[in-house]
């Protein structure tokens, strides 16, 4: 949908005498070319993701002025949050990023262990972290099949499903979900692990790994991907600091930060040797992509390290016994999570009931969008799908 206002070429005056006539010529055609066009991309468009507007105003063929316009998919989950106990809550906040239902449902439920000083067992701990980049995985092999598909390239996301299937089998074998897992819960893990699930994930990691190779000769090796990725969308890191973008986005501007590593949290500190922090800098589409496919490689290293210590650990409980009524005490925490897209937070507020008095959700992807209002200007048309493809965001995750 384009707006555009009527453009006047000139007036024209002919005298002949005893009287006058003004005549005014209306142009729409070359004058035109002179006036910046507002562009509307979306909200529901063939261009976008999902339910993001995109306002653009264009010099020709490049963008002078965008503006991510956010709130077509807002629910109010916030406030939901406010009616709903500690228990209920868990089904709400998976749903926001819907591609990191169990990171999502792991923030809620580390604010309220945070506020009540209440320690998981450790067998819960290891299975969180093992579960939490199992779903880290499923959410980048996503985007790394989608992202080809919005530049044209059909096939990667075939085999990017076809590796996403052997991780959601053994992911909806232990919690009973495909997408919201409702595993997590106060005080650890719903239930124990299936007969000889450990066995299954692990013969899916090994799947997963063996394919990623596929699918980065596929794209990486693409001429044209590269064509159109390479130099294309270049986010400066103080740009990327200056919006808070995290996550992968801003890793491949070489902003080196990751909350596993910073502030380590579930089993990370004790996972050093292993976790990576995939970096590049820089900061065009390309990086992105690239980040993201070795990330995905880190974290099924981060799974297997995970089983093995499983393996060690002797049996026992995966959560705590709570009271019926679950009240946390009056007070503030602020939880923070790295999770696939970046960093989520939950500021949590309590006055002492069984509902919290607040719950401030941080989403990685409202932050993220955001540096399109810097990073679009200057660019073609033409790049901008690739530019936005590239910001790896779900659209729950902006609007809550």
């Amino acid at each position: 949908m384009a707006e555009t206002g009527t453009a006047q070429t000139g007036t024209a005056a002919a005298f002949d005498g005893a009287s006058a006539a003004t005549h005014t010529t209306v142009g729409v055609g070359g004058a035109a070319e002179s006036t910046d066009m507002v562009l509307n991309i979306g909200p529901q468009h063939p261009s976008t993701h999902g339910v993001l507007r995109l306002r653009l105003v264009l010099d020709g063929e490049r963008i002078s002025e965008a503006e991510p316009i956010v709130g077509y998919m807002h629910r109010g989950a916030e406030k939901l949050f406010e009616v709903r106990d500690y228990r209920q809550i868990v089904v709400l906040a998976n749903r926001h990023d819907w591609l990191s239902a169990f990171a999502n449902e792991l923030g809620v439920v580390l604010a309220v262990e945070r506020m009540l000083g209440m320690e998981v067992p450790e067998r819960a701990v290891w299975l969180r972290t093992l579960l939490a980049e199992l779903n880290r995985v499923l959410n980048h092999l996503m985007f790394l099949g989608s992202y080809p598909l919005e530049l044209g390239g059909l096939t990667p996301i075939f085999y990017a499903f076809t590796e996403r299937e052997s991780l959601q089998r053994v992911m909806e074998e232990v919690s009973g979900g495909r997408m919201h897992y409702m595993f997590n819960r106060v005080g650890g893990l719903k239930d124990e692990l299936p007969a000889g699930w450990t066995g299954r994930a692990r013969r899916a990691v090994a799947e997963v790994r063996a394919g990623l190779p596929r699918i980065s000769e596929l794209v990486l090796g693409n001429e044209v991907f590269r064509a159109r990725t390479r130099g294309v969308g270049v986010l400066r890191p103080e740009v990327a600091r200056a919006y808070g973008v995290t996550g992968p986005i801003a890793r491949a501007s070489g902003v080196d930060f990751d909350l596993r590593r910073d502030e380590p949290y579930l089993a990370y500190g004790e996972l050093s040797e292993t976790l990576r922090v995939v970096t590049r800098t820089a900061g065009d589409c390309l990086a992105r992509f690239e980040v993201l496919l070795e990330q995905t490689s880190n974290s099924l290293d981060l799974a297997d390290a995970c089983l093995d210590r499983l393996a060690e650990l002797p049996p026992g409980p995966v959560n705590q016994r709570l009271p019926k009524v679950l009240k946390a005490p009056e007070g503030a925490t602020y939880a923070w999570t790295e999770n696939p897209l970046g960093v989520n937070g939950y500021y949590l507020v309590s006055k002492g009931e069984k509902t919290p008095h607040r719950l401030k959700l941080r989403s990685a992807s409202f932050n993220n969008i955001q540096a399109l209002r810097e990073l679009l200007p200057g660019t073609l048309v033409a790049d901008m799908v690739a530019i936005l493809g590239s910001f790896f965001f779900v659209v729950g995750d902006i609007d809550k």
